[in-house]
């Protein structure tokens, strides 16, 4: 396993195909300095011996120590560990940490290889493909960023109906070596910082869509790569230092006909197990927000019940009220996802056909409560940000800045004026109200807010999935029974 300075060396001997502020720039600029940091976390707590035994795994492959971010689940106890894992580092970051989307889509590509190869009859090996590129990557410990979301152009429109066909990725030539894949994948979280990028179906699609069905991984500087960053990162401090400075990076990928060697695809022109594809990353990734979005929920509560304190209302009846709706939100989020963990099987929920297993042996978490884990939580974001505006009332949007705050001439106004309480002191009280600030009322808020909201899909599609899963007819099946009802019967 790595060390955080062995995988910050790796990334700036990539080569420049990162475009920022008009430029080309490396993985050594200063707007990527915290979502490199934020990533750094995970190596040192593979190194650490109090969170080595959850954030490390034995590979399946060949029994080595890897670290969990490389991981294909291989019990109930994997997921379990996995989304402890994913509460506890996002707590030591204030957020998001970054390294779901690369485990998730290998969990998801070692099953789909593996039944596209056995609808082929062995014509393929995309299987072998995946085994022997993820022995590699365990190895070497790399950090995987996935790349489902297309651009979807007319969004009414299904890939085949576009008038630009490159509105999803997609097949535009097979060699004897090979693919050359065209398109655009949007909002890929920590690319720019990755070693290596999976490419995933974003949706179902059909006989005639199969050049959108194709999954493969390229380094994140490949030939034809290039990627145009959006980082949202904490303003810099030079007196009121942070515990942890967060921040992450989302890139445009665009695939200007990429070549990708055969012994890189894990999928091409499958369209039935394309779909599959796409809904067992989001299955994943939903799990992963039941792990996340809790700890990012008792950053808030902790952040809600903090104000309260320092404005003296903490003991109010209706401040009460709305701390535990911080409580409820994220350990019921929690629970759910618990739950799918404990539900977690070698088999899916396939459309059309119900559970069956699927894959080499690998656990999957239960659908539905993984669904209704990430749609709770989902749906609670804009809320949680009421509720903290509501306990703090106007302080952070109009909070002085770090340079009237070390102002001499000013200085002893504000740190007189700020005061609100004796049991805190005015420098902690300052140091609290500008981070605050950076969670709720500064440009970062409103894109992690629309990325808590948006990510792992809108809680719209957890919605569709939960309600096409859920076994409604044996429901109403109790309601007849119930009022002794002698007809109807359908789902």
């Amino acid at each position: 396993m790595r060390t955080k300075q062995q995988y910050i060396d790796g990334l700036n001997k990539l080569k420049r195909n990162l475009y920022f502020g008009g430029d080309k720039v490396g993985r050594d600029h200063e707007a990527l300095e915290q979502p490199i940091n934020v990533i750094g976390v995970t190596f040192d707590a593979a190194q650490d011996p109090e969170l080595a035994p959850l954030c490390t795994a034995k590979s399946h492959l060949t029994g080595e120590t890897i670290n969990r971010f490389c991981h294909v689940h291989q019990s109930t106890q994997d997921l379990h560990d996995k989304q402890d894992m994913t509460r506890t580092l996002c707590r030591k970051v204030g957020f998001c940490i970054g390294r779901c989307m690369g485990v998730d889509a290998i969990n998801a590509v070692n099953a789909v290889s593996f039944e596209a190869d056995k609808s082929n009859n062995g014509a393929t090996e995309y299987h072998k493909n995946f085994i022997n590129w993820l022995t590699n990557f365990q190895k070497n410990d790399l950090v995987g960023s996935c790349a489902q979301t297309d651009v979807k152009g007319h969004r009414l429109m299904r890939p085949a109906q576009q008038p630009d066909p490159d509105s999803y990725l997609h097949i535009v030539e097979r060699r004897a070596d090979g693919i050359v894949v065209r398109g655009c994948k949007v909002h890929i979280t920590q690319a720019a910082v990755a070693d290596e990028i999976l490419v995933v179906p974003t949706r179902s699609l059909g006989p005639d869509e199969a050049d959108y069905a194709v999954a493969f991984a390229v380094p994140a500087d490949h030939e034809g790569v290039k990627q145009v960053l959006h980082p949202h990162f904490m303003r810099n401090r030079k007196q009121f230092k942070r515990g942890f400075d967060w921040g992450v990076v989302d890139s445009y990928v665009v695939f200007d006909d990429v070549f990708v060697p055969w012994e890189r695809v894990f999928l091409a022109g499958e369209h039935q197990h394309g779909g599959l594809c796409a809904l067992l990353f989001a299955l994943f990734h939903r799990h992963s927000y039941s792990g996340c979005k809790p700890a990012i929920g008792d950053v808030l509560l902790g952040m809600a019940a903090m104000a309260a304190e320092i404005n003296g209302i903490e003991k109010t009846s209706h401040v009460r009220g709305m701390l535990a709706e911080f409580v409820k939100v994220s350990e019921l989020g929690y629970a759910a996802g618990f739950t799918a963990s404990s539900l977690g099987s070698t088999q899916i929920n396939i459309p059309g056909l119900g559970k069956a297993p699927y894959g080499p042996g690998g656990f999957f978490p239960d659908s539905v409560y993984a669904n209704v884990g990430r749609c709770l939580t989902g749906e609670a974001v804009f809320h949680e940000q009421e509720l903290l505006c509501d306990i703090a009332g106007g302080v952070p949007s109009t909070f002085p800045f770090e340079q009237e705050l070390t102002n001499e001439e000013v200085k002893p106004f504000l740190e007189k004026y700020i005061n609100r309480q004796s049991k805190v002191s005015v420098e902690d009280q300052i140091k609290f109200w500008l981070y605050f600030g950076d969670i709720t009322c500064s440009n970062l808020n409103g894109s992690i807010t629309y990325g808590s909201f948006h990510g792992g899909g809108s809680p719209i599609m957890e919605q569709i999935a939960i309600v096409s899963q859920y076994d409604i007819k044996a429901r109403k099946d109790i309601v007849r029974n119930l009022a002794g009802m002698t007809t109807g019967g359908k789902k």
